[in-house]
């Protein structure tokens, strides 16, 4: 009798042991959905990432999305790079101005001056114009980048880093879109695309 007890003891404990080592028929069903939609989403981001590939446009997907603003422009005059003389944001007033505050040692920086360069050279006849302010870098350092980069707008030098305090930013690369009337507009922080550009500024040249 002992050992029968004992016999029918150990394999109750089996069947209890089982009971809760082995899951739910549900919480299997759940796992298994939560390993296909983990592999779904890394499918869908290896073909959007072949995509922009193909499409030339990784770029777009990353930019940052301005926010609408609205103040007087400040009162800034920096020294342009080429000219020698010392210029301000009222000398442009009337157009749409593109303030961007940048540095050499900035990779986004460095990113997107071409986006910046190219919808400079698609939209300057509209009456629209970049000001590039380098943030706070000697003359001889930011003359010999912008030589290579063949930057076409004007090139400011701020080694005070007054153009940071007077748009209250400190983060590169940072923009501001200025409207004829001299109110700020638009404000960037971080890399911006040529699809951003198109879709927020252009309306502001095209007077929409």
């Amino acid at each position: 009798m002992g050992k029968r007890n004992n016999s029918r003891r150990r394999t109750n404990k089996k069947a209890e042991l089982k009971k809760k080592t082995v899951p739910p028929i549900g919480m299997i069903i759940v796992g298994v959905g939560i390993i296909l939609i983990g592999l779904a989403a890394l499918f869908a981001m290896q073909g959007n990432n072949d995509t922009a590939a193909n499409t030339g446009s990784a770029g777009e997907e990353y930019s940052s999305v301005p926010v609408p603003v609205e103040y007087n422009a400040p009162e800034l005059s920096r020294t342009n790079l080429a000219s020698g003389q010392e210029e301000s944001l009222a000398d442009y007033r009337g157009k749409i101005i593109l303030v961007n505050l940048w540095a050499t040692w900035c990779p986004p920086c460095k990113a997107e001056l071409p986006v910046l360069q190219g919808y400079y050279e698609n939209h300057a006849d509209e009456g629209f114009v970049i000001i590039g302010i380098d943030f706070g870098e000697p003359e001889d350092t930011v003359a010999s980048f912008i030589e290579n980069a063949r930057l076409t707008y004007p090139i400011w030098l701020d080694v005070e880093q007054k153009a940071g305090m007077a748009f209250n930013s400190y983060s590169l690369p940072a923009s501001f879109v200025i409207d004829r009337d001299g109110v700020v507009r638009l404000a960037w922080t971080g890399q911006i695309s040529n699809a951003m550009l198109e879709k927020h500024v252009t309306p502001l040249i095209q007077g929409n």
